[in-house]
């Protein structure tokens, strides 16, 4: 049952995914991606509001760190995404998405300094082919003629702001609890992303755009997190973090089942390959968990 938390929250996660490219069709970008976190601050308010005022003057010290975390994790990542899914597939942005515990690995070590094995070495050599041959929709040679759909390099922009995002909320580690973390980012995230609302042609939430936002605003922002939370506390984060790779085939899946886009070859091929450089840069730390455990 402990595995239930992380699977319902990637599952959730992948569903957002389609959502996003959902949305393209009735809602102004910028005005999601204001109404998903404003959603998400309704909803945490009433819980988190009052630990947040109590605890305003310890936070207060630590307000720089929250709002990059903010800007990178919410702001970047996820406007990227609502813009993302006007030029591309939901598919593609699935299986882009997996790319985020690669991405992490490198930032950790071209900016951290970090020390990469070589198994590690050889899952981002793998999992780099497996973009290219992605992007270039099984022919990587024709990125040289006509370059990456915009769509898919927004994605890959977004993707790299999130991987920093949570190598940079570890190495910060907030002392205030998960939950009020959280908030904290989101009252940031809502501020931060004011201005880009404000420049939106619309705000107006058509009727079939509700469901979208609501979706986003509450199951993506708020349940996910609660699972996913809930995984790590039961399961440790490296056996949770392992129950991403199933982001891409869930996203595909649902993709597939109700916007109707073919999952071709390349899909399948590149993902794939993604997937084996993810889980063999994922090994070590498989083996780092077994060998803390008691015999």
């Amino acid at each position: 049952m402990s595995a239930l938390f992380p699977l319902l929250a990637v599952l959730i996660w992948a569903a957002n995914t389609v959502v996003s490219k959902a949305a393209a069709q009735v809602l102004d970008p910028a005005a999601i991606s204001f109404y998903r976190w404003f959603v998400a601050l309704l909803v945490l308010s009433p819980f988190c509001l009052r630990a947040f005022w109590r605890e305003r003057h310890a936070i207060a010290p630590h307000w720089r760190r929250f709002a990059v975390l903010a800007l990178l994790g919410m702001v970047l990542y996820q406007c990227l995404a609502y813009y993302a899914a006007h030029r591309t597939s939901a598919t593609n942005m699935g299986v882009i998405c997996a790319l985020i515990p690669l991405l992490g690995l490198l930032l950790n070590s071209l900016v951290f300094r970090q020390a990469v094995s070589r198994s590690a070495m050889l899952g981002v050599l793998c999992s780099l082919a497996g973009v290219l041959y992605l992007l270039g929709a099984g022919h990587p040679l024709s990125l040289l003629d006509g370059g990456i759909n915009p769509g898919d390099a927004l994605m890959l922009v977004g993707s790299s702001a999130y991987a920093l995002y949570g190598i940079l909320l570890r190495r910060w580690a907030p002392p205030f609890g998960a939950w009020l973390n959280l908030y904290v980012q989101v009252v940031l995230a809502v501020l931060l992303l004011s201005p880009l609302a404000a420049s939106a042609d619309s705000l107006a939430i058509p009727p079939a755009g509700w469901p979208l936002v609501l979706f986003a605003g509450i199951a993506s922002s708020v349940l996910a997190a609660y699972f996913w939370m809930r995984g790590i506390a039961r399961l440790g984060a490296e056996r949770t973090a392992i129950f991403m790779n199933l982001l891409p085939l869930f996203t595909a899946l649902i993709a597939s089942a109700t916007l109707g886009e073919t999952i071709h070859a390349y899909h399948w091929l590149g993902g794939g390959a993604i997937l084996l450089g993810v889980s063999l840069s994922q090994g070590s730390l498989v083996r780092l968990w077994r060998k803390r455990q008691p015999d």
